[in-house]
């Protein structure tokens, strides 16, 4: 299903133009979600590369990684834990363990939140989200990881979009290469 799946997610993606004032144009997933074939794939997809190293748990940011992360946690059999940013609504109750990510492609930079009692040292980690460009949030969960003394396994992504030793340092692995969507 891997290369029958590639196509689809070609297929069902579109760049759009967001209007007079911007400078870029804006990556349209909303195709992927739509789509039950695609849904039911992204999961095992997703994790394949990464049975071997026996994540206990799966970690995504939100927005977009909280609809992938539990697909790819399910796959699994592991849970969830969300990676939580101030400006996406109200933040969890209790003590959270926080990192900031490096400049993203924006130039910002990203705060990260993640529950402490929700990650512990026996844990191997799997991050998972829908666009790696930078690295940056991928960089701020795994300063989380190793904060709470877990240990890093790699990032499942949707798409890959960054330079290749980005993508060595963290262990990411995609779906697709963002060339093949230009």
């Amino acid at each position: 299903m891997p290369g029958e799946l590639r196509g689809r997610l070609t297929e069902l993606f579109r760049w759009v133009d967001p209007g007079p004032g911007s400078s870029h144009l804006v990556s349209d997933t909303s195709g992927w979600w739509r789509d039950p074939q695609v849904l039911a794939a992204l999961g095992p997809a997703l994790v394949a590369p990464f049975l071997d190293t026996r994540p206990t748990v799966v970690i995504a940011p939100a927005v977009t990684g909280l609809m992938l992360g539990p697909l790819a946690a399910t796959a699994l059999g592991v849970g969830f834990v969300p990676a939580h940013k101030p400006g996406d609504g109200r933040l969890p109750t209790g003590p959270l363990t926080w990192a900031q990510s490096p400049p993203d492609f924006r130039g910002r930079r990203i705060d990260l939140a993640v529950r402490e009692h929700l990650l512990g040292p026996d844990d191997r980690v799997l991050m998972v989200d829908d666009w790696v460009a930078t690295g940056a949030q991928a960089h701020a969960v795994r300063e989380i990881c190793a904060a709470r003394g877990a240990n890093w396994v790699g990032v499942a992504a949707m798409v890959v979009d960054c330079p290749p030793e980005v993508a060595h340092e963290l262990g990411v692995r995609g779906l697709l290469d963002a060339g093949q969507l230009r």
